[in-house]
């Protein structure tokens, strides 16, 4: 395919001519092939050769050992990184992630073999043109994401490659080859052996990619039952509700799509509902309610993230907005005041998101109403900031230093009379002034000299 050319950065060009030079075999390969074929700005430039690590190594000034047992050395051009690989073959996978040892070949075919997908497959330089031996352009052109080779074996010898597939489906738009997905219903019970750090990496890929309905792929394939298991019971839950048009599992799929490809918002989204499955009640009307789902669905959001490892920050922000996703808010500028400050003024943008995702996966009963409400809070909340209104402690014009060289004794009763001031800044903002605020909550207070 000496027709197809793809631009190499200047760097990554030149290590492929000094290897070449040196009569030596050197490629771009993988992903950075495959972006470019797309028409994408790849973000690394992978290179494969066939010269052994110390060769390579004893041609470049500047190397780092980035892990020479397995053939990858890392040559540093004009300050930037590129990862210079040997033409390797994997041993047995033994662990189900890592092979227990790698042989290097003279073969690139043989190399490229031991990778996952056909897309991910081709090699490309200048001189030699692309390199594909397993039809990764044919698929690309099909929007196919297939294993190289026999699937089962691939998917044995790594099993995160299974939500990798997914992952893949979920950014590109691809469906995944019959032979594959197959594979792919069969071992994936075998990702309980990969690490929670590696499953939470790939699954926030999937939500934030442009085509995060591919969850449901994950649900079919038997993956959320390893995973999210707590996701598959409501795929299970029917909502025969007013208010709802799909089961709860298909409302969170849909509630993702309407949400934009942030991570706090697409996990929120994710999580929001799971609580569901284990509040339903059902009235004399046959009608479905999910009463105290917020809590629950708020507590297992915080088992699940720390099951995932993910960071405080994250399980903070995401907890918060599940826990109040379904929070009314008053259409008063007070009501909005008293909604940011119990939500938090950095979370409650991304709570008006998440309530207008979570009403668009919703059915079209009172739609009208809920997106008029959602303006009204909207507007009012712009006019909240625009007025700089005192939101929280840190806007009041009395600190509890102010309190105790006014005459108070530092303890709990400090932090009681703050909040007190903040409730009532909140209902009037113009009481945050220091003279009023001493005035009505310690002077009279104090006990008389």
């Amino acid at each position: 395919m000496n027709d197809i050319k793809i631009r190499i950065p200047d760097g990554a060009a030149k290590i492929l001519r000094v290897l070449e030079d040196h009569g030596y075999e050197a490629y771009v390969v993988g992903g950075c092939v495959r972006d470019s074929l797309l028409g994408r700005n790849p973000n690394d430039w992978d290179i494969t050769t066939s010269a052994l690590p110390l060769q390579v190594k004893a041609l470049f000034r500047r190397t780092i050992d980035t892990g020479l047992k397995h053939g990858t050395v890392t040559i540093l051009q004009n300050g930037e990184p590129f990862e210079v690989t040997t033409y390797r073959v994997d041993g047995e996978y033994l662990d189900g992630r890592h092979p227990s040892e790698v042989t290097f070949t003279a073969s690139l075919k043989e190399d490229l073999q031991r990778r996952d997908f056909t897309i991910n497959a081709m090699a490309y330089s200048e001189t030699e043109g692309l390199q594909d031996y397993f039809g990764g352009f044919r698929d690309l052109q099909s929007e196919v994401i297939r294993a190289v080779g026999d699937p089962v074996k691939r998917f044995g010898e790594d099993s995160l490659r299974i939500m990798r597939a997914v992952r893949f489906a979920a950014q590109l738009g691809y469906t995944v080859e019959e032979d594959t997905l197959r594979a792919m219903k069969v071992l994936a019970p075998s990702l309980s052996r990969i690490s929670a750090e590696r499953i939470a990496a790939e699954l926030e890929k999937t939500l934030t990619a442009p085509h995060p309905e591919m969850l449901r792929m994950a649900y079919e394939c038997g993956i959320t039952a390893v995973i999210l298991p707590e996701f598959d019971r409501c795929m299970e839950t029917p909502q025969n509700n007013p208010h709802h048009a799909y089961n709860v599992g298909e409302h969170i799929i849909f509630s993702i799509m309407n949400a934009r490809p942030d991570r706090i918002l697409r996990f929120a989204m994710l999580l929001h509902d799971l609580g569901k499955p284990l509040c339903k009640t059902t009235d004399e009307n046959g009608i479905d309610h999910f009463y105290g789902h917020q809590q629950v669905s708020a507590d297992l959001a915080g088992k699940i993230l720390r099951r995932l490892k993910m960071d405080n920050d994250t399980r903070r922000s995401v907890v918060q907005l599940v826990r109040f996703h379904d929070r009314a808010v008053d259409r008063t500028e007070a009501g909005v005041r008293r909604a940011i400050r119990q939500i938090g003024e950095d979370l409650f943008p991304l709570f008006l998101e998440v309530k207008e995702a979570d009403m668009l996966a919703q059915s079209n009963y009172k739609r009208k109403e809920k997106t008029e409400s959602l303006r009204d809070i909207r507007r009012l909340y712009s006019k909240v900031l625009k007025d700089k209104d005192c939101l929280s402690l840190k806007d009041l014009a009395v600190s509890g230093s102010d309190l105790i060289a006014a005459g108070m004794k530092p303890g709990r009763q400090i932090g009681e009379v703050l909040d007190a001031m903040l409730t009532d800044v909140i209902e009037e903002p113009s009481h945050n002034d220091r003279e009023y605020l001493l005035a009505a909550y310690v002077t009279h207070a104090l006990p008389k000299a």
